[in-house]
């Protein structure tokens, strides 16, 4: 990707380093309201993708409460409040039977509590559980061999790929295999702001209604209790926000504005100025960070302009 300067790291009024990324803001229509860097070039959405994985197995049938759609789309931080709405999507299963990995809580705060309480790592703390649940769920209503499920030659991720097809507008460019395991399907930061918008937008009663309704209404079960992209659904209403590994962000406003976000060098600090700066460029305010981050380039010329 032919990534340009979007943030930099000051100190006392000196330039100490700079985080380079794309990025692109797409109008209601799907026309392009910012764009920089390489929004078309091929990358990895990472956990971004959820919510289109989400809405593909609501297509194939899936039925849960709003808190299952929720904690479906997640990457959870392993609170009580997630390991609870994981647990109930598993519908009686054991834990053991996710395919994702034994991890330890991802918030900080939890993990250091569960390990000075001498616990063990497990599949059901890994911030991927809920996703791979609702993988189980949708197998077993469907009818298919929940062995090899992450297969992407599965019957469940053959449909999870057409489904991420649909809403990008794209054919995939790239399989490869996300940290849980689960397959991942290159597209690119249009065709992730694309999806993200048709599912805030989709009409009630639909199925992609179904997940950004669950977003909607847990932002606290999509990422955690101090996490930047519950704090920003929390702080915008209607706003649907996805954050991922290696710096992806996400959002799309009830209108279908969308925003798509990617660091370059997978700096996760980077990622809030400039879906604050993006937002802002919508007409909305938001924190955006640490003081000592700033957004650069045209990205600060078009915010700095409102």
């Amino acid at each position: 990707m032919n990534h340009e300067p979007l943030v930099e790291l000051v100190r006392d009024g000196l330039v100490e380093g700079v985080h380079h990324g794309s990025a692109i803001v797409l109008a209601p229509d799907g026309t392009t309201l910012f764009a920089a860097g390489d929004p078309d070039a091929a990358m990895y959405p990472r956990s971004t993708a959820k919510p289109l994985q989400a809405t593909a197995m609501v297509r194939l049938g899936l039925r849960l409460s709003p808190a299952g759609f929720a904690i479906a789309a997640a990457s959870h931080s392993g609170e009580p409040m997630h390991l609870d709405a994981a647990t109930a999507v598993l519908d009686g299963r054991s834990p053991d039977a996710l395919g994702n990995p034994a991890d330890f809580p991802y918030d900080p705060v939890e993990r250091d509590h569960w390990v000075a309480a001498g616990r063990s790592s497990s599949r059901l703390a890994h911030n991927c559980s809920g996703k791979h649940a609702a993988m189980l769920a949708t197998c077993d209503l469907n009818g298919w061999s929940t062995d090899g499920y992450l297969d992407p030659a599965h019957p469940l991720q053959r449909a999870i790929a057409a489904t991420v097809e649909d809403l990008t507008g794209r054919g995939i460019e790239r399989v490869a295999v996300d940290g849980c395991g689960a397959p991942l399907f290159a597209t690119t930061l249009r065709g992730l702001a694309t999806a993200v918008a048709k599912i805030a937008t989709a009409t009630p009663g639909t199925p992609d209604h179904l997940v950004a309704d669950g977003i909607r209404r847990h932002p606290e079960l999509v990422g955690g209790s101090r996490r930047d992209v519950t704090a920003v659904m929390r702080a915008v209403p209607g706003l649907i926000a996805k954050d991922g590994f290696e710096a992806v962000q996400v959002a799309a406003l009830p209108d279908g504005t969308a925003i798509a976000v990617k660091i370059a060098d997978g700096g996760d600090r980077a990622r809030q100025p400039v879906l604050a700066a993006a937002l802002k460029l919508c007409g909305i305010d938001v924190p955006s960070g640490p003081g000592n981050l700033r957004v650069t380039g045209k990205l600060a010329a078009s915010a700095g302009s409102l």
